[in-house]
């Protein structure tokens, strides 16, 4: 009789105690991470993690405010900015995850005295890699393998029909406009992958990797004289005030450039690259707009 009491004792406690949460590695900006597999309260500060993370359909219970991208206006929260989080927001939360990455990447020290975070920026080169293997660890995280491995391929596919398509069509300049102001970005900068990812040549070799570029002249675009302009608007992607890259490069010395003449012209969406770049539909946007803007023009 003592053992069947003792061992219904055992079982019940064994019952009552709580179950140990499944854990997963996943790779960060930081080197591999344990974390609870499939968080259930989830707090993203992050564009691209976000962007991610939306396509492969996982909840977010909270976010930064404001987001610019209209298609994930609906997690816009009361996380904080994209650089300074709202930290006592986020304490009553008491979030299982935070996902940090980017301009929030200064803050994942502090983050982490509130909560579980992990770092998810993205490096400054091999882009599409390590979008590609950010959806496969997002996937294995919140238990959405599948929907990763579609998501993975369709971005592969999209790779190879933008290499296919800017093959052999000539050299490009990549500007960013801030109404009046233009930098100039090379191979070395935050948009480089553009040319050493996707093989487009350079039309200028040399530019200065500094976060926001080069700042150069509309001179500096004439003597380059690219076979391609490939263009970002940062007052487009902030909804800043300021002139469009259409009215700041419809200028006389820009309008001699070979790009300019033959309507090699490419105005990315500036809100994708600039605020999202590497998340997995700002990557399809971006590598579609390209596939099309070169796919277009004659050998």
């Amino acid at each position: 009789m003592l053992n069947r009491i003792a061992a219904a004792t055992v079982a019940g406690a064994l019952m009552a105690a709580p179950a140990l949460a499944e854990t997963v590695t996943i790779d960060t900006a930081r080197g591999p991470v344990e974390v609870e597999a499939q968080p259930q309260s989830l707090v993203v500060l992050d564009m691209a993690a976000l962007d991610t993370l939306d396509a492969l359909g996982v909840n977010v219970a909270d976010s930064v405010a404001p987001i610019y991208l209209p298609r994930l206006k609906q997690y816009e929260g009361d996380a904080g900015t994209l650089f300074e989080p709202n930290f006592e927001a986020l304490a009553a939360l008491s979030p299982d995850l935070i996902v940090a990455g980017g301009r929030s990447a200064a803050q994942v020290d502090a983050l982490a005295r509130l909560a579980p975070t992990v770092d998810m920026t993205f490096p400054g080169d091999d882009i599409l890699n390590a979008a590609v293997v950010r959806v496969a660890e997002y996937g294995k995280l919140f238990g959405k393998d599948t929907e990763a491995a579609a998501l993975a391929a369709a971005i592969e596919t999209q790779i190879e029909a933008t290499k296919a398509a800017v093959d052999g069509k000539g050299d490009a300049l990549i500007l960013m406009t801030n109404g009046n102001k233009v930098s100039a970005y090379g191979s070395g900068s935050r948009f480089g992958w553009l040319h050493h990812e996707l093989g487009i040549p350079e039309a200028v070799e040399n530019v200065d990797t500094a976060t926001h570029g080069e700042a150069i002249s509309f001179e500096f675009i004439r003597e380059a004289d690219p076979e391609w302009l490939i263009v970002v608007d940062r007052v487009s992607a902030i909804n800043a005030e300021g002139d469009s890259a259409q009215v700041t490069l419809d200028n006389p010395l820009v309008r001699e450039t070979r790009a300019w003449q033959d309507g090699h012209v490419i105005y990315l969406n500036a809100g994708e690259i600039y605020l999202a770049d590497g998340g997995a539909n700002s990557v399809l946007t971006t590598l579609k707009t390209l596939e099309e803007g070169f796919g277009g023009a004659d050998q």
